[in-house]
């Protein structure tokens, strides 16, 4: 399930009624910061979903999995959906979180908020020596990501080649704009929540390393 959209009309309705917690809050309602890039590069922490709301007003939501979580109390079995939900813009963001709730719905909705509250920057390039053609189709360089016992590296691959990864990997890197790569992994693969964060840890591992005029956008 994934789609690209506008901002919802419940989400306008929200941003309209928005009152800013904190102080990068009041700064984006004032106009004082305008691109989520500024917030990347002054290293604030976005604790806010409506931030997000307000400078992005699109992007691309991705339901990785939903489950059905259950766990016993003393009050007897306790049912829950949790759903692992990814974000990006296409080009250079990503977010990935769980949500869970007692409905499908509202789990997603949860992850959702926030996955935009992980929301990370990711550097494009072509760093695969087959191809070197410059554009932005691929990683700059191989990365590898862990989440629980699952280690993924990613590999910049030629232009044409396609995305050479599991499904669930695929889901998340495809939010990026990354068009191209190979991968390697290891561990408990079939563990969904770790191989998608393992993959989000992977990707945000491209910015280790910075390059002038990355945050120039």
């Amino acid at each position: 399930m994934s789609g690209r959209r506008r901002r919802p009309r419940a989400v306008e309705a929200a941003l309209e009624r928005w009152v800013p917690k904190t102080r990068l809050g009041r700064m984006v309602l004032e106009g004082q910061i305008t691109s989520i890039h500024e917030i990347f590069q002054e290293g604030y922490g976005i604790k806010e979903v409506e931030i997000v709301d307000s400078l992005l007003p699109e992007l691309t939501d991705n339901v990785i999995d939903i489950n059905l979580v259950q766990k016993q109390t003393d009050a007897g079995e306790r049912s829950r959906f949790q759903a692992i939900v990814a974000i990006g813009d296409g080009e250079n963001l990503i977010g990935l979180a769980i949500g869970k709730a007692r409905r499908v719905r509202n789990a997603i909705e949860k992850g959702i908020r926030l996955a935009k509250l992980s929301i990370y920057p990711i550097r494009r390039g072509c760093g695969s020596w087959e191809c070197d053609c410059g554009e932005p189709h691929s990683l700059p360089f191989k990365v590898t990501g862990r989440s629980g016992s699952v280690r993924l590296t990613l590999i910049p691959g030629p232009k044409g080649l396609g995305l050479v990864a599991g499904k669930t990997a695929k889901a998340v890197i495809g939010l990026t704009g990354i068009r191209d790569c190979w991968s390697r992994s290891t561990g408990a693969t079939q563990t969904t929540t770790s191989f998608a964060f393992a993959t989000f840890d992977a990707l945000k591992n491209t910015t280790k390393i910075m390059m002038p005029g990355d945050w120039v956008m």
